[in-house]
């Protein structure tokens, strides 16, 4: 109890020198302790805000990035280095031969409202010896689950392009869970690359070019999620605006006038 009284006395001492402006019949007077407490929630809300518009720039960079390496020359993976960093979201061109045998379907993707399957197949690049993973294209579900759809597959060599796109993409994934035969749930890259044996190129080719297989290669344009950075900066901004509004209001008051005698 002493305590509180002393808080409080110390409060009331500061108050009679805290800042008053008077304007018309309305005074301005702000206490010290709710003001230092709005201080703080305000500068904490606009430095999430000055955060957030960080990670919209960093994004907007980004995203230019994407957008101008898929309008770019292609790249010959037979001849550039297997650098994920240089080759990510890269128009890229590669030169090989499917291997059938490696070939998995990514389950539970949805084209148009059908469910169907994504056709991942490793190429053998020609004069390298590596390969390269392909996202080939989406294949429709049969009626029956159990029996997997005839994918058409160029037994020769082939020439394919398309954007090269980080294997371990959130696109990719939908949730942990083991492969059955040649249906996986999602690509664990690390375990592919252990199941097969295979020296891959740590990108996956998100193929555009036509091969005659009769896949479908309608693919989403890739976001960097710019506006979700920018709509959380609008928020924190606005929390920031509120608050400010507030501390105004609550340490507004209308000064009773004394009748006139």
């Amino acid at each position: 109890m002493a305590e509180n009284a002393s808080l409080r006395a110390i409060d009331g001492v500061l108050q009679k020198n805290a800042m008053q402006i008077r304007f018309a019949s309305w005074r301005f007077a702000p206490r010290l302790w709710p003001t230092l407490a709005a201080a703080v929630f305000l500068a904490a809300t606009l430095a999430l805000g000055n955060w957030q518009s960080h990670r919209a720039e960093t994004k907007r960079a980004l995203q230019a990035r994407i957008d101008a390496g898929a309008q770019g020359q292609a790249v010959d993976l037979s001849r550039a280095p297997a650098d994920k960093d240089a080759l990510l979201y890269r128009h890229v061109r590669a030169s090989g031969v499917f291997e059938t045998q490696h070939e998995i379907l990514i389950d539970n993707r949805i084209h148009r409202g059908v469910a169907g399957y994504h056709v991942l197949t490793p190429l053998r690049i020609d004069g390298a010896a590596r390969h390269v993973l392909v996202n080939r294209g989406w294949i429709a579900a049969g009626p029956n689950r159990d029996v997997l759809p005839h994918v058409n597959t160029p037994t020769g060599p082939v020439t394919i392009e398309g954007i090269a796109i980080d294997p371990r993409s959130r696109y990719l994934e939908i949730g942990p869970a083991s492969p059955q035969g040649r249906v996986w749930q999602n690509l664990d890259f690390a375990r592919y690359a252990r199941a097969t044996g295979l020296a891959l190129d740590p990108v996956v080719i998100q193929q555009t070019s036509d091969t005659g297989d009769g896949l479908v290669r309608e693919w989403p344009r890739a976001d960097a999620g710019v506006a979700m950075h920018v709509s959380y900066a609008l928020q924190w901004y606005g929390l920031a605006a509120t608050l400010a509004v507030l501390w105004v209001v609550l340490n507004l008051e209308r000064v009773k006038r004394s009748p006139p005698e």
